[in-house]
């Protein structure tokens, strides 16, 4: 599955984009002006990933991937 097929599951799924997971994630202290903190763990923000938006691992590492600045 490409990466662009992840993305388009994950909104299918939750029915956010990259850039609301990314909203979400600075109100959860996990980015700061849109940039990963480096004290935040990849665990960190897949399990609330997982948790909250009930993705599996490789829908929430895209997420994270997301963070970390890969593009689709």
């Amino acid at each position: 599955m490409s990466f662009q097929a992840y993305i388009n599951n994950i909104r299918s799924k939750t029915g956010k984009t990259p850039d609301e997971f990314k909203k979400l994630a600075e109100a959860k202290g996990f980015l700061n002006k849109g940039v990963l903190v480096q004290t935040v763990k990849a665990t960190e923000i897949t399990n609330w990933l997982k948790e909250e938006f009930k993705l599996g691992h490789g829908h929430a590492m895209t997420i994270y991937a997301i963070f970390k600045g890969k593009e689709s």
